[in-house]
């Protein structure tokens, strides 16, 4: 059984606790199961929920995640569209990106929990940025993720 029980969905803040508790390994092994998909879906589903309007201010920008390692050896594609204030996130991407930031699944499932921080990732080249770099020290601070 996974130590990953639960959803960013039912409860965010124990989503985060048992992300941190896990290891590496296990996480490795819930991102490649059956469950990675409703897992994705749940943090994309969650991801309006925990955005900073007031820290976006008239920010308009297109944000891909590549979050690799799916179990098929593909990538998920997550879209955040920016605009007005407001958030919009898709798993079906139809824009071009100003920003494309790609990691792996065990980074991702961290960062998006409050359990690793997006800047020490891209410093160790964990996370790979692409296009508007100067967005990528900023958009970490738009989203009000957990502190388990």
């Amino acid at each position: 059984m996974s130590p990953v029980d639960t959803s960013p969905l039912q409860d965010r803040l124990a989503f985060a606790r048992q992300v941190k508790a896990a290891s590496t390994g296990e996480l490795l092994a819930l991102m490649q199961s059956p469950r990675r998909a409703s897992i994705v879906h749940d943090i994309v589903e969650d991801l309006p929920a925990v955005f900073r309007a007031d820290r976006a201010g008239d920010l308009d920008a297109v944000v891909h995640w590549k979050v690799t390692g799916r179990p098929d050896g593909g990538t998920d594609t997550l879209e955040l569209v920016i605009t007005q204030g407001t958030l919009t996130a898709s798993l079906e991407p139809t824009r071009p990106a100003r920003l494309t930031l790609t990691l792996g699944p065990v980074d991702f499932l961290r960062m998006v929990t409050g359990n690793a921080n997006a800047k020490i990732l891209f410093l160790r080249g964990r996370m790979k940025a692409r296009g508007d770099l100067g967005l990528t020290t900023r958009f970490p601070s738009l989203f009000d993720t957990p502190r388990p």
